[in-house]
């Protein structure tokens, strides 16, 4: 079993920043792309960011220059960092991780999410 649990989400002022971070634990040999999504309200969840084991990363056009993804592979975890936070960045956001258990199945696990509002 592998779980996946955020924390950072919190009340932000427009222009401001914040720092989510995702912990992997559980039964894990090994973890491929690890990502954050985000879903506003009566909207879809939608891709943020994502970055590879070896560091590759990949951004929504609406975050670039924005948001930057890491990880530190070594405790399973992975961050985003959120500079110039605005309105329309509200939203509660997931991460997830593309995780090969110790028995060997590969599948992607999410977490349950944490709530980022931006308002003044």
């Amino acid at each position: 079993q592998v779980q996946l649990v955020e924390s950072g989400g919190a009340l932000v002022q427009p222009g401001g920043s914040l720092r989510l971070s995702c912990a992997a634990s559980g039964s894990i040999f090994s973890i491929n792309v690890m990502g954050w999504y985000r879903q506003a309200p009566g909207k879809e969840r939608e891709f943020v960011a994502a970055i590879a084991s070896g560091g590759r990363t990949n951004y929504a056009d609406s975050v670039k220059g924005r948001f930057t993804i890491s990880r530190d592979n070594a405790k399973n975890t992975v961050y985003l960092q959120m500079d110039s936070l605005n309105p329309e960045d509200t939203a509660v956001y997931y991460c997830n991780a593309d995780v090969t258990t110790k028995t060997y199945y590969t599948m992607k696990y999410w977490g349950k999410g944490t709530l980022v509002t931006v308002s003044s």
